[in-house]
């Protein structure tokens, strides 16, 4: 069962990125993230996704930073997730209207047992993050709202990616009889991910271990001005792609530096557009336009030398020449033992009615 009709399916993650642009534009935060989402759905976006936590429910005090601090200097993940936990059910509300308004799905990463209950009543697909991939019981709860879900893999093995898999349809039937969904996202659990290591290779690997689910990517790399990283990922076989989204990647913390902006969005959707025009059909046939070239690019037999009426044809009297309008080289064996009807000329295309 697919998760989206779409195909690629593009999330932007505007996360929790609509803090900064309010205090850069001197709006609130409200008109920051429903700014950003009009500008998601102008540029091609499928869907927008924000994350929902408190700092006190997703991170100890004493946790460090795992980012690049020359980016984002905030050296706890607690202050740092402080710093943007302010919106709670009410608000994630507002921005899910605002969404079915101008006609872009809502998403937002659920971090704690509360954001799961009161997403949702107006959120159609979970998405697990991967710092959640082992988090069972948390999975377990997702999994019984019997919606679809995507999964991030970021830092896992393939061992703990069956096992949230294996809880997720032990947790319910619906994912096993056809009901709901699955989708398992490729992604490296790293901010930024290095080109060197995104290994878009084990988007194939899932494919591969998963043939019956969508495989999707998560995109942690800075983005190049081609959107080649999240294009070769499409081309790979991933359906839904997903890559944090600003409207400023000049601005410092949290995810701007390694995020989209509309321009980017809008070459990714030139690409695929691109890709979908020149992927044509599966199967191998000679195509209408090529119909004048064949005719005459290919070869026919033509008389080597001149042949009177009456001399048997041979295959040294033979050769072959454009237009393809004459008798195929294919029918070679038709033509050689037969005797000339006509006088034929050298250089002419030969015909069956020149033959006895």
């Amino acid at each position: 069962m697919n998760i989206f009709n779409e195909e690629p399916f593009l999330i932007a993650e505007i996360g929790v990125n609509y803090y900064d642009i309010a205090k850069k534009e001197n709006i609130s935060n409200m008109e920051a993230a429903k700014l950003m989402v009009k500008e998601a759905k102008d540029a091609g976006c499928n869907a927008v996704k924000f994350q929902s936590y408190k700092a006190n429910t997703i991170a100890s005090k004493n946790s460090p930073a795992y980012w690049d601090t020359t980016e984002e200097p905030t050296t706890s993940q607690y202050e740092l997730f402080k710093k943007f936990d302010s919106f709670g059910k009410e608000e994630y509300k507002e921005i899910a209207d605002y969404c079915n308004e101008i006609g872009i799905m809502f998403l937002s990463t659920p971090f704690d047992f509360d954001s799961i209950d009161y997403l949702d009543e107006f959120m159609d697909v979970y998405k697990i993050s991967s710092s959640d991939l082992t988090n069972l019981p948390f999975i377990k709860k997702i999994a019984k709202k019997g919606k679809p879900i995507i999964i991030s893999t970021g830092a896992s093995t393939l061992d703990e990616i069956k096992l949230a898999i294996d809880t997720i349809e032990e947790a319910n039937e619906d994912y096993t009889n056809g009901k709901s969904a699955i989708g398992i996202m490729h992604c490296v659990l790293s901010y930024p991910t290095d080109n060197n290591d995104a290994n878009l290779l084990m988007i194939k690997n899932l494919k591969d271990l998963y043939p019956n689910y969508e495989i999707g990517y998560s995109d942690h790399t800075k983005p190049d001005d081609k959107m080649l990283i999240l294009t070769t990922a499409y081309l790979y076989g991933a359906t839904i792609l997903e890559k944090h989204y600003t409207l400023d990647k000049t601005l410092k913390g949290n995810d701007h530096y390694h995020g989209m902006d509309p321009e980017d969005i809008k070459t990714f959707v030139q690409n695929i557009k691109l890709i979908k025009q020149i992927n044509g059909q599966y199967d191998k046939i000679p195509l209408e336009c090529e119909g004048e070239s064949r005719k005459q690019a290919r070869r026919s037999i033509i008389a080597l030398k001149e042949i009177k009426s009456g001399e048997e044809i041979t295959e040294d009297k033979l050769t072959y020449k454009r237009p393809g309008t004459g008798i195929s080289p294919t029918q070679l064996d038709t033509v050689v033992g037969k005797k000339a009807k006509i006088d034929i000329k050298e250089d002419d295309v030969l015909s069956y009615d020149m033959f006895e």
